[in-house]
């Protein structure tokens, strides 16, 4: 017989990297699992029935409302914690949605290790929050991703919703709670715990009918390009300063190549630019987060460039084969989640490096201060210095035979 804590204290990462510094679940995970627990037990006690109800300051475990277990709607679980905890609380048939791929897949694998179903993985779409009188979500880093998620539960979540939104203290603002009050009547945070604290949300104001904000679009000169963001993309709709310095330097990557690859692609820019200056180019352009992929999709369509390049949701270039490449572009990210780290970045070019044919020439935006050229060389072989700004260094790496 398992309890909640044992389910919790078997969650791994995995596939996503694993380190000291890097958990599966925390004390956020664990505040929300227990004040949401009030309404998986008066559910379970009333058949469902109840009217929901909003914590008041300083009530941790109050705030969840008469949920039914078949309502309850999961936003932003890092590796499974608050739908696998859900489930051992009660909860069933369980709508979850998370951005990541690689949480999609630890979320099973953690499942499938510990014998737990009764949840399906969602889209960001109004099938996942529809008629969902429960909504737990971790707080986002992104304002713009924050807003973009309640929207699309006041607009399609049931009318007596409570939305349950968890995080750690440190990277909580008084500017979530706005966001949320932009969509919610009542908006309440509950006392900390362990450095964690849940904020309470009901009484959406939107109904089905109003206007949708997302995503958002905008005109870039330079590039000269339209771009099409989800709340959830790095950057929205605008040019991060890495992709402007590594758009600056494209003229001689690989010039004969008939194929190339935006590996951790965000909007497509970088899959569009490459497109529309080489007509003759095909363009694979690949992200794990859900936010990204559709981002980058209708970038493609907003340019006119759908029927050259392809964008596809992947763990790094899983979906590829081995020596496969011409030319890769990369711009690594040196976070996961809120946690500051070069494994990621690492991982990204080990994948490149196998997917490099022999003489195919990997090109690499990154911090500086990073200082990757080592990896670079030992992963990929020569590498050299294309440009240096106070901040970025572009790397051209040549696979070798």
């Amino acid at each position: 017989m398992t309890s909640l804590a044992s389910v919790l204290d078997a969650l791994r990462r995995w596939p996503d990297v694993e380190a000291p510094n890097l958990v599966a679940v925390d004390a956020a995970d664990r505040l929300l699992l227990d004040t949401a627990a009030v309404s998986i037990r008066s559910a379970q006690s009333t058949g469902g029935a109840g009217a929901a109800s909003t914590s008041g300051e300083g009530d941790e475990s109050s705030g969840g409302g008469g949920a039914a277990p078949g309502t309850v709607a999961v936003i932003g679980d890092g590796f499974g914690a608050l739908t696998l905890g859900l489930l051992e609380l009660g909860a069933r048939d369980i709508r979850t949605h998370q951005d990541p791929l690689l949480g999609e897949r630890a979320l099973s694998a953690n499942a499938e290790r510990l014998g737990l179903s009764g949840f399906v993985s969602h889209g960001l779409t109004a099938e996942l929050v529809e008629d969902a009188a429960l909504v737990l979500l971790r707080l986002p880093k992104s304002l713009d991703q924050l807003d973009e998620w309640a929207q699309l539960i006041a607009a399609h979540a049931a009318p007596d919703v409570v939305v349950l939104a968890g995080g750690m203290v440190k990277h909580m603002t008084l500017a979530q709670n706005e966001v949320l009050a932009r969509h919610f009547g009542s908006v309440q945070a509950g006392l900390a715990r362990q450095k964690a604290r849940v904020v309470t949300a009901s009484a959406p104001r939107a109904s089905a009918a109003a206007p949708v904000t997302w995503p958002r679009t905008a005109r870039l000169d330079p590039p000269g390009l339209t771009v099409v963001a989800h709340g959830g993309v790095f950057a929205g709709a605008a040019l991060d300063i890495g992709t402007r310095f590594l758009l600056e330097h494209l003229d001689d990557a690989a010039p004969q190549a008939a194929a190339a690859i935006d590996l951790g692609c965000g909007t497509g820019v970088l899959a569009a630019a490459l497109a529309q200056a080489r007509p003759a180019i095909r363009v694979h352009a690949s992200d794990q987060s859900a936010a990204a992929v559709a981002s980058a999709r209708a970038t493609m369509q907003a340019n006119g460039l759908a029927d050259r390049v392809t964008v596809v949701r992947d763990d790094a270039l899983g979906s590829l084969p081995e020596a496969s490449a011409e030319l890769i572009l990369l711009n690594p990210p040196f976070h996961t989640g809120t946690t500051v780290t070069a494994d990621v970045g690492i991982r990204l070019i080990a994948d490149a490096a196998r997917v490099l044919a022999p003489g195919g020439e990997l090109r690499v935006v990154f911090n500086s201060h990073l200082r990757y050229q080592p990896t670079l060389r030992r992963l990929v072989g020569a590498t050299r210095q294309v440009a240096r700004n106070s901040k970025f260094t572009i790397t051209s790496s040549i696979k070798g035979a």
